[in-house]
C-alpha cells in the first residue's frame, strides 16, 4: 500500500481486473494492472536502495552501499570466486576487484587461493565480517517480523514466492 497523489491509501491492485481478467494487458503495457505494478515496484526499489545504504553503514560506517549485497551473498553461499560474485551482482571484473579490495581493507573479507585452480582466488567473510553481517541481517529480519506482524504467515510465504519468481525472470 502507498499513498496516492491525493493522500488516499491505495492497494497495489486498485481497479485491477484480477487474475482472470483481460489478457490484453500483457501486450498493451498500459493497462491499470501494469501501471500499478510499475508504481509499486518503483516505491519498493527506492526504499530498498535507501535500506541497503543504512544496512551497509550498520555493518561498517565506511562500507559502500553496493558492497552490502556482496557480503550477504558470501554469508549465504560461502567462499566464491570474484568472477562468480561479479556475475551474480551484475558488475564487471574491475568494479568487483575495487569493491573486494575495499572490503579487505575494512577487514570484512579475505582471499585465499582456489585449490581447484591455482590462478584463481576464493573470497570469504572474515569472522569479523560474518559477525557484523549476521547482526545486521538479524535486525532486518526482526524489522520484517514487526512490520508484517498483522499478515497471515501464508501471505508472507506467498509474497516471498512471487518475489522469487520475479527475481528468477531477471536471470
Amino acid at each position: 500500500m502507498h499513498e496516492g497523489g491525493n493522500g488516499e491509501r491505495q492497494g497495489a491492485a486498485s481497479g485491477a481486473s484480477g487474475r482472470g481478467g483481460d489478457q490484453s494487458a500483457a501486450h498493451g503495457g498500459g493497462e491499470r494492472e501494469f501501471l500499478s505494478l510499475e508504481r509499486e515496484l518503483t516505491v519498493l526499489l527506492r526504499r530498498a536502495r535507501a535500506s541497503q545504504g543504512e544496512m551497509a553503514r550498520e555493518v561498517h560506517p565506511d562500507l559502500e552501499s553496493a558492497a552490502y549485497g556482496l557480503l550477504v551473498r558470501l554469508d549465504e553461499c560461502g567462499r566464491q570466486r570474484a568472477t562468480d560474485l561479479a556475475g551474480y551482482i551484475g558488475v564487471g571484473k574491475a568494479t568487483m576487484s575495487r569493491q573486494l579490495r575495499a572490503l579487505e581493507e575494512l577487514g570484512l573479507v579475505a582471499r585465499e587461493p582456489d585449490p581447484a585452480d591455482g590462478r584463481a582466488w576464493l573470497v570469504h567473510l572474515t569472522e569479523e565480517g560474518r559477525t557484523r553481517v549476521s547482526r545486521v541481517r538479524e535486525a532486518r529480519r526482526a524489522r520484517y517480523v514487526r512490520r508484517l506482524a498483522d499478515w497471515d504467515p501464508h501471505e508472507v510465504a506467498e509474497l516471498a514466492r512471487l518475489l522469487h519468481q520475479l527475481n528468477d525472470m531477471e536471470k
